[in-house]
């Protein structure tokens, strides 16, 4: 199934994202952490592509495990900052054959130190977008920055880039975390007064330790309201207490967003079965509303 065709049904859904190891004798654990995460069962889970600029050897094996071995649809990311084309042609050919339709097509972190684009790379994701639309028989998905992406001259040049996205072939996009829903709103307003008509996915990522919101605040600028810095202040020498904390928050959030009929989210677990688990058990009823 796509995603695309999921997103149609106007159902709740609730997805989780995860990242491969850096190391291949983590495969098994991380194999692991898909069977946990499945059992969830959340609507679809994506599988991430190297961060940092990095290239991940895992995501096909990973998301050939989240959808073949564990039942659960699987998304996988695919980047033309870290990859050549050569190397896009043979990931395209891998995921073509174990069934995965699905693909978040990124520019990527571009790798420290290193010369971007080579002649053989994709400059943009729309590029990537166009190639794997002519490949074929793939569902595009894309991202967006409610708060604009870091990169971008203004937060209109940000949509006209969301426009080219979705003019080369993007069916659907998911969100940079963020944590004011009314940003994700505004958000949402200038995107369909632009004509941009896909289905948004609301990122959320609950915070369960002092060291994410520094990472966070750091490398995306991310604005943290007041309200969630009073949860960090409060709680931050405290780890068990921030960790349930941010779940609350978290949960509330997505509360927030279903109720104002934002009815599909995707979660950034950071690979943390517990955490989604938690989230899921806050949201069994909601999770589950008819349309």
């Amino acid at each position: 199934m796509k995603i695309s065709e999921l997103l149609q049904k106007q159902e709740v859904t609730i997805s989780c994202e995860l990242f491969p190891p850096k190391k291949g004798s983590e495969l098994e654990k991380a194999h692991e952490i898909v069977k946990e995460m499945a059992r969830v069962k959340p609507s679809f889970m994506s599988v991430t592509y190297g961060a940092s600029g990095g290239i991940s050897e895992h995501t096909v094996d990973l998301a050939n495990e989240v959808q073949n071995v564990n039942g659960v649809m699987a998304l996988a990311h695919l980047t033309c900052a870290s990859s050549g084309k050569d190397k896009i042609q043979e990931v395209l050919r891998e995921l073509k054959e174990r069934h995965i339709e699905n693909i978040l097509a990124l520019r990527g972190d571009i790798p420290e130190h290193a010369e971007f684009p080579l002649p053989n790379q994709y400059h943009h994701a729309s590029e990537l977008m166009e190639e794997i639309k002519n490949f074929g028989n793939f569902c595009i998905g894309g991202a967006c920055y409610p708060e604009g992406h870091p990169e971008a001259e203004s937060l209109e040049a940000d949509i006209d880039n969301l426009k080219r996205k979705v003019e080369a072939g993007c069916e659907f996009l998911t969100t940079q975390m963020f944590f004011d829903n009314n940003i994700l709103y505004n958000f949402l307003y200038r995107t369909l007064k632009r004509g941009i008509e896909v289905p948004v996915i609301a990122g959320i990522m609950p915070v369960t330790n002092a060291k994410q919101i520094q990472r966070i605040t750091s490398l995306s600028g991310t604005i943290l309201p007041q309200r969630f810095r009073a949860i960090v202040e409060r709680f931050a020498d405290y780890p068990a207490a921030l960790k349930q904390a941010g779940i609350a928050y978290a949960t509330d959030q997505i509360i927030d967003l279903i109720a104002n009929g934002v009815n599909h989210v995707h979660i950034y677990t950071m690979n943390k079965p517990d955490v989604a688990a938690a989230i899921f058990q806050n949201l069994s009823e909601i999770y589950h509303l008819p349309n």
